[in-house]
């Protein structure tokens, strides 16, 4: 490997760690000040994620109540940055720039319904007595 191409030391270990960390909590931070959907879906998982807890009855029930909320927000986060990306290139319409975002909405979407459908099954079940 030559000298240019072997990974800087300030890229791996523990700083690589502290640095992703950092860059982490940057994008939450840009997504709760500027993604309206992702503070109305964080708002909902703050409220729902106690509720895990009494309708789940079993670990893999709350991990299926928790993990469908967070990926609610993951898949949020990357509908956002894809936006953010089409709106970089320029504001003029384009038909890929509305696809790609049509398809980014619809991933959000699918997420909500796993998230609703996971509720309403376990909820349903807890009410039922099941």
């Amino acid at each position: 490997m030559t000298p240019d191409k072997q990974p800087r030391a300030s890229s791996t270990g523990v700083s690589h760690l502290v640095n992703s960390t950092r860059y982490s909590f940057k994008g939450l931070r840009a997504a709760f000040r500027d993604e309206a959907a992702f503070r109305q879906e964080l708002s909902l998982c703050v409220i729902l994620l106690p509720l895990a807890v009494w309708l789940g009855r079993e670990p893999l029930e709350w991990i299926a109540l928790i993990g469908s909320c967070l990926l609610v927000l993951i898949v949020e986060l990357l509908n956002s940055a894809v936006e953010n990306v089409v709106d970089r290139i320029g504001p003029e319409h384009h038909e890929l720039s509305g696809r790609a975002k049509d398809i980014g909405s619809a991933a959000v979407m699918l997420a909500l319904c796993i998230a609703g459908l996971t509720w309403g099954l376990l909820l349903w079940a807890r009410l039922a007595g099941g």
